[in-house]
């Protein structure tokens, strides 16, 4: 069993203003097998806890850690966090000009094990998770999301998921730009993933719709780079009547 802990964690970024703190003590553990949803306002911090985990260096831990399997993940490069097993759907994944969906998933493949996958075996497999997906398999010839609708992007991102096998994802609003059959397909992924593998996922969103296809084991919302109430899926149905209002100054303005 896999275990990601956070305790107390403090991060800035540099702005035009000047260093400006984000996080502000964020507490949360996730164990394989492990549903959590992090939700809140815009601007609370929610983006920043997962390009801190997986080591974006625009943000600057001023205290606090991060440890998976009571290893200190902030010690870790980049790719030591993906080869111990983390992974970041992201918010806007990139694209990436002269490499192909099926090179770019081998050497992904080949880096986290340590030597290249059979090429029968993993063309089928790619093939297969593609068909899951609904992605036409002409994709696998094409430079990474180059061209890719948002959709198109988002379900690359969970492909990438189902075929690398990471013991820990944070998929950082996987449902922003989907459209109904897409959220459906792309949250089926998902679940598919935490079925076979014991995944353990947190996910970050502001609505509730992906909820209603990957059920939370835990919903925490956070406000002003802090988790400021915790729950079961219960607490997403009341944030999705109720907003985010009751959690800040009545002075507050609504972006904030």
């Amino acid at each position: 069993m896999a275990v990601l802990e956070i305790r107390d964690l403090h991060v800035t970024v540099e702005t035009d203003e000047g260093t400006t703190p984000i996080l502000n003590g964020v507490n949360l553990t996730i164990r394989s097998g492990e549903t959590h949803a992090i939700m809140g306002p815009n601007g609370s911090g929610k983006s920043t806890l997962a390009s801190t985990i997986a080591g974006h260096p625009k943000y600057t831990v001023t205290s606090g850690t991060i440890t998976l399997d009571g290893e200190d993940v902030l010690e870790m490069a980049v790719d030591e966090r993906a080869r111990a097993g983390l992974f970041l759907a992201m918010q806007y994944p990139v694209e990436i000009p002269g490499v192909t969906v099926t090179n770019f998933l081998r050497t992904a493949k080949t880096a986290l094990d340590g030597e290249a996958p059979s090429i029968r075996h993993w063309t089928k497999d790619v093939t297969a998770g593609m068909k899951n997906l609904r992605m036409d398999p002409k994709f696998a010839q094409r430079n990474v999301n180059e061209g890719f609708s948002g959709g198109e992007k988002k379900r690359h991102e969970i492909l990438q998921l189902e075929l690398l096998k990471p013991q820990i994802a944070i998929l950082d609003e996987t449902d922003s730009g989907l459209d109904v059959d897409a959220l459906k397909v792309v949250s089926e992924g998902v679940n598919r993933a935490k079925e076979n593998t014991g995944l353990g996922a947190l996910l970050i969103t502001h609505y509730t719709r992906i909820l209603r296809y990957i059920k939370p084991d835990f919903v925490h919302v956070m406000v002003a780079g802090q988790i400021v109430e915790e729950g079961g899926s219960e607490l997403a149905d009341r944030l999705e009547n109720e907003g985010y209002a009751g959690y800040l100054p009545e002075d507050t303005p609504i972006e904030a």
